[in-house]
Order: C-alpha cells, then structure tokens, then sequence
C-alpha cells in the first residue's frame, strides 16, 4: 500500500474521531502521526466555530506543540480529575480491543490520561489490526536509566527479548519526556496480555509497559474499500 493511501486512511479516521468531540469537553490529546491529523482537525472545528469550549490535556511534548499549534487551550491533570474522551493511536490492535502503543515513547503518559476518560478511543490505519499482540511489534517498557541492567535480565528471564532504543538523527538512546530510558521487547508469543502487562510493572525500575488491556472503548479502523477511504468502527 502506497504512502498516499495510508495518509488518505490516517485522515479520514482522524477526522471521524474529531467530529466526535462536542463543545465543553475535555479531551486526551495522544501522541503520534494520526492523532496529529486529529489536533488538526480539532483546531479547524474551533477556529470555523463550529465547536467551542473544548480543552486538551496532552500526552506528550508533541501532542502539546500541536495543540498550540492550532489554537487547543490546554490542561494539566492538575487541573482535571476525568476526561470526556481521551483520543489516541495504537501500534497493534488486536481482537478483544487490546492494545500495544509506545512507539513515540510516549506510552506512560498516554496510559495515565486514556485511563481517565471517560471513553478511549482508539485511531489506526488497518496494518495495525493483529490477531495476537506482538506478532508486529515489540512491547515498549519505559525504564529508569540506571536500572537498564537489572530490568533487561529480569526481562530475558520473561522470555523477551529486549533491546535499548536507539534515536535517530541523534546519537545515544531514545530519552522519553520523563527523562527515561525505552527498552524494546520482542515476544515469541504473547499469551496473556494482561497477564504480562502486570508482571512486567512488577520489574523493579519500570516505570510502565505498552500493553494497554481494557483500556480501549472503541477502536476506528481507516481502511481503504474500492479505492476510497473509509472508518469502521468496533465497540461492542
């Protein structure tokens, strides 16, 4: 599938999802290239008018350079005790609405305002969807620096396969905007995701994993149908 064709899905199930947000709330801003669409479209529906009102709590340095960006008054959690919506990506869907999320390194913050909400949803493209997580992509554990020893051994003692994420156009790893260390961990099979997201938090020195179970509420898939782009939803 070519490049336009995922910008094309990116855009219309962004789009769907900021039409789903309604004067007065307060929304999860998620981090990512498809919920940057969403900042976007957000931004239009405040500055034409047709939605007023709204705040946005973001989840990472780069949800909050858009959210200025296009004119999103912002708040912090200090600020708020629950979301209306919290709106954000997924690297991996699988059936049951579980989630792998992580690969902007923002998974920790993003955990902690999606939990909030009152509804998650979720926006992906449909090369996200996966029968079983982690088939696609590695789960992202955030780490504090100095325990990158002792959390990869106990992490190998899991059965993963962990390894430091490196920047690019930077040299050294990837510092998250907490100022931590990201470990990628390949699994051979992950049979229990909720199961795993528990014992890996367990891991003295984590600070918190990308399996997301029982988080999402509805999921909009982008998908392409004979050369159109269109959103489908799953919820139930």
């Amino acid at each position: 599938m070519g490049e336009d064709a995922i910008k094309q899905m990116k855009q219309a199930v962004a789009k769907a999802a900021a039409d789903r947000v309604q004067s007065g709330m307060v929304v999860g801003l998620g981090t990512g290239s498809t919920t940057a669409f969403v900042i976007q479209f957000l931004g239009d529906r405040l500055r034409s008018g047709e939605l007023s009102n709204i705040a946005g709590v973001p989840t990472s340095f780069q949800a909050t350079v858009l959210a200025k960006k296009y004119g999103i008054p912002l708040l912090t959690l200090d600020d708020v005790e629950k979301l209306d919506l919290a709106i954000d990506g997924a690297d991996e869907v699988d059936p049951a609405k579980n989630l792998i999320k992580g690969g902007g390194a923002a998974h920790t913050r993003e955990k902690v305002v999606d939990s909030l909400a009152d509804q998650f949803l979720v926006v992906v493209d449909s090369s996200k969807l996966v029968q079983k997580l982690g088939s696609t992509f590695p789960v992202p554990v955030e780490v504090l620096p100095f325990a990158v020893a002792p959390v990869t051994r106990a992490l190998k003692a899991l059965g993963g396969h962990p390894e430091l994420r490196m920047g690019v156009k930077k040299d050294g790893p990837v510092v998250t905007d907490q100022g931590n260390l990201v470990l990628d961990v390949k699994f051979d099979e992950i049979a229990n995701p909720a199961e795993l997201e528990k014992t890996i938090n367990n891991i003295p020195g984590v600070i918190e994993n990308g399996l997301f179970v029982n988080v999402a509420d509805v999921i909009l898939i982008g998908e392409i149908v004979d050369g159109q782009p269109c959103v489908r939803e799953v919820s139930a």
